[in-house]
């Protein structure tokens, strides 16, 4: 039962090749392949973007223009109305009930001097919020940048 190799040069006997112990994945990486390339085609192209709901036509133009006032505050704290200054905060407050009344609300433009402490815009900006004023806006904040 023993296994006889034949001679190298002798030449009576052809040995049969080996058997290859090991696994031939040649045709398993195509099927995957095949089955990765289908998938990405399957898989539906994901858009980044969000759908709204616009609204048709054109705008109505502006019946008229904004009002607008200027309120200044000074490095002493003096407070400007459209440049007239107020001496107490009961006019200024007077003036803010004034445009706070109206149907159609003007636009206050609050501009602080460099140097004023930051209580006088405070309270100027309470002011407004307290009275009702909804259209507030600083301006002038580029003095600020250094």
């Amino acid at each position: 039962m023993g296994m006889s190799m034949a001679a190298a040069g002798s030449g009576k006997k052809k040995s049969r090749p080996q058997a290859i112990g090991e696994m031939n994945t040649t045709p398993l990486i195509d099927v995957m392949l095949v089955l990765l390339v289908m998938l990405i085609i399957t898989i539906p192209i994901q858009l980044h973007s969000v759908d709204l709901n616009l609204p048709s036509g054109k705008a109505p133009p502006a019946t008229s223009e904004p009002e607008i006032v200027r309120i200044d505050v000074d490095f002493d704290g003096t407070v400007y109305w459209n440049g007239e200054a107020m001496p107490d905060r009961a006019r200024l407050e007077a003036h803010m009930r004034e445009k706070a009344a109206q149907p159609v609300q003007p636009e206050i433009h609050l501009r602080p001097n460099k140097l004023v402490h930051y209580e006088h815009v405070a309270a100027v900006m309470a002011s407004a919020q307290r009275l009702g004023l909804k259209k507030l806006g600083m301006v002038g904040n580029e003095q600020f940048v250094k």
